[in-house]
């Protein structure tokens, strides 16, 4: 499973565990008009930390918050690397 699809299944599923529907996820989407209020993008990045074994927001370094599904995507495939 790719960095991409696990983000995006994990963003699908939170939806559905809080009844929430989501908009068609593209790279341009602003994550808080992804249909994930802010309580929902902090579990996502809580779950991928768990499901991909990285937290690119603690490395220490300065990391540009993710405006944009792409963004985050871009973040993780980049700690990843």
């Amino acid at each position: 499973m790719t960095i991409r699809s696990t983000i995006i299944e994990q963003m699908q599923s939170i939806a559905k565990e809080r009844g929430k529907s989501l908009v068609g996820l593209t790279d341009e989407l602003p994550l808080l008009r992804s249909g994930l209020d802010s309580l929902g993008i902090a579990t996502l990045i809580a779950r991928l930390e768990d499901e991909l074994d990285l937290d690119p927001f603690g490395t220490g370094d300065d990391v540009a918050t993710p405006v944009t599904v792409g963004d985050l995507i871009k973040l993780y495939e980049g700690s990843a690397a």
